[in-house]
């Protein structure tokens, strides 16, 4: 056993071994907990960057991402005992640091689920058509995933992961393929000449709060790595944690290519939002039946990872981590089901998928996964800016992530919560917790 690690691999006649993780397996969740989310709103996005400025943001973001990840794995690698971000910033910047990123980590898990919950509410909503309110499917939804998410071992999860990931796939495939044999696309106008809006650059240019948006749209869906931390405390080998992250995230910018790129193509400014809806009715309801599994599944890992946060921050240093008690079992269910509670809340109150998630990608993941681990790398390398002019100008290149980050967050708020406003001024959005789908505007 790896010195300074969380949980230990013996856990005694009434406890639980959550050391079980293997390199693949841990390339399966990271490639999965991103794909949902991600796949479901990039075409939407590129409709609004163009196809090479949306090409160019999925390229330019992606790997960035992957190597914030790489920094907080290494960091964490030279800094045993850290469960979480959260952990990480108490060593670099105290107990103040440590609690700001532990909220804005559970606030990303938070919205990450409430996203999942608008896509599964959809999908309900598309195959009953509308036979109920909204906000039923929601609650269905929320208490789906707060129950899958009650599964206490990720290892527990991978065979689900695995059958999420086949089945959000093929949901997308099957409307990748459909979009591509009609002659228009099917929210177009059926007779008549009619504009595809397809362009490698906007036309019209977008305002600054819709370019913008999209662009947080499409970093969102390739930045919550700071959820990939606390999955290390549960790997077998530990050290194996960079395989999975470069196995995951070439995978993922691969897909986000194809996929967006083709949907965009033949559905342009027709395309839906989440974009399992684009190629008609009928298609519509195939992909999100065949899908809703992957859906659910994406709302469980995040609920998950979320909780075992929590779980771990009140349970840590306890007997009642890994041994199965009363005490245990509480608090494990009251942080799933919490979670997936304010996750229900918020998909309510923001209604609109890539709104929700331009949001998310502005307030959490600007300082979390651009900021945030600069700091960590130029902590650990403090005295390159002394040294040789490639030290200098590393260090220098990381330093940028951090106004980077700031700019993110702040401009990028900023917008989506105009976008957000005027959604409402012009009822795009009815009202919260509204019986209407809202979640079909783009």
């Amino acid at each position: 056993m790896e010195d300074n690690e969380i949980f230990r691999t013996t856990s005694g006649k009434n406890g639980v071994n959550f050391r079980t993780l293997t390199w693949p397996m841990a390339a399966i969740l990271f490639l999965k907990v991103q794909f949902s989310t991600g796949v479901l709103s990039i075409p939407t996005a590129m409709y609004t960057l163009g196809a090479l400025g949306g090409s160019l943001s999925v390229i330019g973001w992606t790997p960035w991402t992957e190597y914030t990840a790489i920094i907080m794995g290494n960091f964490r690698t030279r800094h045993g005992g850290c469960h979480s971000i959260a952990d990480m910033a108490e060593i670099v910047g105290g107990r103040f640091l440590k609690e700001t990123i532990g909220l804005l980590f559970i606030f990303a898990n938070v919205l990450c689920a409430g996203s999942a919950i608008i896509a599964i509410s959809t999908a309900l909503n598309a195959l009953s058509h509308h036979a109920a309110c909204t906000v039923w499917w929601a609650l269905i939804a929320a208490v789906s995933i707060a129950s899958c998410a009650s599964v206490r071992k990720l290892e527990n999860l991978t065979f689900l992961t695995w059958a999420g990931f086949v089945s959000i796939f093929s949901a997308v495939l099957i409307v990748v393929i459909a979009v591509t044999i009609p002659d228009r696309p099917a929210a177009a106008p059926q007779t008549g000449p009619f504009e595809l809006g397809f362009y490698a650059f906007p036309v019209p240019a977008p305002t600054f709060a819709e370019g913008l948006v999209a662009t947080c749209t499409i970093f969102v869906s390739s930045s919550n790595t700071g959820a990939f931390i606390p999955v290390i405390s549960e790997m077998k080998k530990p050290k194996e944690y960079n395989k999975a992250i470069y196995t995951s995230m070439t995978s993922l910018t691969v897909l986000y290519l194809v996929f967006g790129l083709v949907v965009y193509r033949y559905c342009g400014k027709w395309v839906a939002s989440p974009s399992l809806g684009s190629a008609g009715q009928t298609i519509k309801m195939v992909s999100y039946g065949v899908g809703l599994l992957g859906l659910i599944v994406t709302g469980c890992l995040y609920t998950h990872i979320g909780a075992k946060y929590t779980f771990v921050r009140i349970l840590r240093n306890s007997r009642h981590l890994q041994d199965s008690t009363v005490t245990h079992w509480i608090t494990w269910l009251s942080c799933t089901f919490g979670i997936a509670t304010l996750g229900f809340i918020l998909a309510e109150s923001i209604p609109i998928f890539n709104y929700l998630l331009a949001l998310l990608g502005a307030i959490v993941f600007g300082p979390v996964t651009l900021a945030f681990p600069a700091y960590l790398w130029l902590y650990d390398h403090r005295g390159y800016w002394r040294e040789s002019r490639r030290r200098k100008a590393l260090y220098a290149f990381h330093a940028f992530f951090i106004p980077l980050g700031c700019f993110v967050t702040v401009a990028g708020t900023y917008a989506v919560c105009l976008q957000i406003r005027d959604a409402y001024a012009s009822g795009q959005i009815s009202s919260a917790f509204s019986c209407a789908d809202n979640s079909n505007s783009s």
